[in-house]
């Protein structure tokens, strides 16, 4: 606790803020660890439904930058405090509305207005909160509290539905995420304060230079959306996994990530952008071969298990993504600029994730899971070969 005080202001609310996301990320785990299965068991939604409830489930992230600009007027912790009010409300809808599609899909949808109403206050948050010249430690503390919660979340459905529930208590575990949601927004309304938010995620911000880059988050959204959607979806609907193993899954990929982070940090500037943009897209076709073709090579539990490696693979190599942001910051005029110009590439990001969602279910349920996944190497391939075109010596001219 010594080294996080060092970082944060001591007149600031920074302890009941990170006690909030750490309480967050717990419930979110629960909530996470479970949501996929239930929509598959309880809901029975198929390969084209749980793409259509992806697509409007992302619909806020892609508002995002309209609501925030609507609500202009509120300080960054009003707007923390309606975010965990909003996730509080779709959190509880979960756990007493009927399991029917559309109100499942509600639920889920107001959930993730709050919860994108909550991220983009975090970084302004932990920001405003540190001390001088600490901004960068105080958002890795930030990052790291709220995965040690989620991580927490996916350890309760662990040892839940595999240990000590043989009925599968979704509903139950919904409930419970929801108290511990009421408990976050509690600690949440203690926050005092007036904090500007960052204008620059109010409002779009193109210039030619970044075109390439806006590019590459086209082809990254959209091949990230295959996994984040589709992924889980394979090993529930084709390989009958509980949500324990998925819960297991996601655990063990959030530990490789939070251990393998800081090594693929420094591959980026030890090789540049430039090469870990192509070689990870490259290493992708190699996983998406194997998650949508390994039931045609192996018996059906090894292939499951071939499936598993590749999401965990794949959840590694997701974070190669950080190079495009340095390629961002190497060819931007101010530290503003290079804020503005990924604010608005999460925007175009999400803009390809919900057509994503929306058409991958379909080509699913079509076309098989085979030809799903030869789409997202494709992409991948795209992506690999897009960004071999990027001049990495001097500055890009508008």
């Amino acid at each position: 606790m010594g080294k996080i005080k060092a970082v944060f202001k001591e007149n600031s609310c920074f302890k009941v803020f990170l006690i909030s996301l750490a309480v967050t990320g717990l419930g979110y785990g629960i909530y996470k660890g479970i949501i996929d299965n239930y929509m598959a068991e309880i809901v029975e939604m198929g390969e084209f439904d749980r793409g259509l409830a992806e697509f409007f489930r992302e619909i806020p992230g892609l508002m995002l930058i309209f609501i925030l600009a609507a609500l202009y007027m509120f300080s960054a912790e009003k707007l923390y405090k309606l975010g965990a009010v909003i996730m509080l409300v779709g959190m509880g809808m979960l756990s007493i509305i009927s399991p029917t599609k559309l109100l499942v899909t509600l639920a889920v949808c107001i959930y993730s207005l709050g919860e994108h109403i909550q991220l983009g206050m975090k970084n302004t948050l932990s920001l405003e909160y540190a001390k001088e010249k600490q901004g960068g430690q105080a958002l890795g503390y930030q990052n790291a509290l709220y995965q040690v919660g989620t991580l927490a979340g996916y350890l309760v459905i662990i040892v839940a539905f595999s240990v000590l529930f043989s009925n599968k208590p979704y509903k139950l575990f919904f409930l419970i995420a929801a108290i511990i949601m009421a408990v976050s927004a509690v600690f949440a309304f203690r926050l005092k304060g007036n904090s500007e938010t960052d204008k620059t995620k109010s409002r779009f911000y193109f210039r030619k230079k970044y075109t390439k880059y806006y590019m590459l988050e086209v082809f990254y959204g959209a091949r990230k959306q295959v996994f984040f959607t589709f992924g889980p979806y394979v090993l529930i609907l084709f390989y009958k996994a509980n949500a324990s193993v998925i819960s297991l899954l996601f655990a063990i990929s959030a530990i490789c990530c939070f251990f393998l982070a800081p090594l693929v940090g420094k591959i980026i500037d030890k090789l540049g952008y430039k090469v870990v943009m192509v070689s990870d897209t490259l290493i992708l076709v190699i996983v998406c071969f194997f998650y949508g073709f390994a039931h045609h090579i192996f018996p059906m539990s090894v292939a499951f298990i071939v499936c598993c490696v590749n999401y965990v693979l794949d959840s590694v190599i997701s974070l190669a993504s950080m190079a495009s942001n340095v390629y961002v910051q190497d060819i931007s005029d101010n530290q503003e600029e290079v804020k503005a110009t990924i604010s608005t590439g999460i925007s175009v990001n999400h803009l390809i994730t919900i057509l994503i969602a929306l058409f991958g279910g379909w080509i699913w349920q079509k076309l098989g899971i085979e030809t799903l996944f030869i789409i997202s190497a494709v992409l991948g391939l795209c992506n690999s070969a897009y960004a071999a075109t990027i001049k990495t010596k001097g500055k890009c001219e508008e």
